[in-house]
């Protein structure tokens, strides 16, 4: 079974915003079965991630942090359903 989506944020961060509508709009799917992680939440996230949210990874692999690539998004979770 493959491990759902993990989305890395901070509340109030533009570039997450931008992303998460990017993944609404192109993989929705994919988007509605993240596990959404705020990272000033837990110690460990704040040290791996806070410099540098929004963070998505997909199991042990980061598939992009700081803005969209949606080249390799495309890569993890297939053609977009709707073109940006």
């Amino acid at each position: 079974m493959t491990e759902n989506p993990v989305f890395y944020y901070r509340n109030g961060c533009h570039l997450c915003e931008e992303l998460a509508a990017v993944l609404f709009r192109g993989w929705p799917a994919q988007a509605s079965a993240m596990e959404w992680r705020d990272v000033d939440t837990d110690a460990q996230w704040q040290r791996l991630y806070g410099n540098r949210v929004p963070v998505l990874c997909q199991g042990e692999a980061v598939v992009c942090d700081l803005q969209p690539d949606l080249e390799r998004i495309s890569q993890y979770f297939g053609e977009m359903a709707n073109p940006l």
